[in-house]
């Protein structure tokens, strides 16, 4: 089973999803799991600014968004994840995925998404800064000094802009999605036996047709 994930960096549902996807395929072998890049924002992001004061107007005021925090914390925290919504900064995250797809060329692509999650929603790292993107590719035991030289060039440039328009032809509109064998699709951050019952029939299906 192949199973392609469209995500972004910043997003707590991807977050979550990522965490329930990895719960839900255990024990199941022969499958392959590929991160592809999608942006909720793809506006510029020119200095850091906290989330809570970016997303604010979003979401209804001060107030309104606060109470949405306090829903997606509380979820999370249930899924064994910390999201300090207090500290986590606003960020544009194409040069985020950029790196993602630097460390896949190194086996490591999970590893830098969930270093970056963590980073961005736990510690309030600047995920938009190429300095800390470099320490986080070297926290996870890739080369930092290579990691910020790729981050300096238009490396991964054309594997983003890639993922963003499968994406468009997909018609994802909301991430996480998650497409199976290129055929059936799974939207949302889906409880880990929703996923596993979404898995079985897909194998099934498949069975059934070959």
């Amino acid at each position: 089973m192949d199973i392609q994930v469209w995500s972004d960096v910043i997003c707590p549902w991807c977050y979550i999803g990522k965490r329930r996807l990895e719960e839900a395929l255990r024990g199941i072998s022969a499958t392959t799991v590929t991160y592809r890049a999608y942006q909720l924002d793809p506006a510029p992001v020119p200095r850091p600014v906290p989330l809570k004061t970016a997303l604010a107007d979003k979401f209804g005021g001060r107030a309104r968004a606060e109470q949405m925090f306090d829903h997606v914390r509380s979820i999370a925290a249930d899924d064994g994840l910390d999201l300090n919504f207090d500290l986590a900064v606003a960020a544009n995250t194409f040069d985020a995925h950029r790196l993602i797809a630097w460390a896949a060329t190194q086996g490591r692509q999970a590893a830098m998404l969930d270093a970056l999650q963590v980073a961005h929603f736990t510690h309030g790292v600047d995920i938009g800064s190429h300095a800390e993107l470099a320490r986080l590719a070297g926290a996870i035991g890739l080369d930092q000094a290579a990691a910020r030289a790729s981050l300096s060039t238009a490396d991964g440039v054309d594997d983003v802009m890639a993922d963003l328009r499968a994406a468009r032809d997909f018609g994802i509109t909301s991430v996480p999605t998650f497409v199976i064998d290129g055929r059936y699709a799974v939207q949302g951050a889906q409880e880990v036996e929703v996923l596993r019952s979404a898995f079985a029939e897909i194998e099934r299906r498949e069975a059934v047709s070959s």
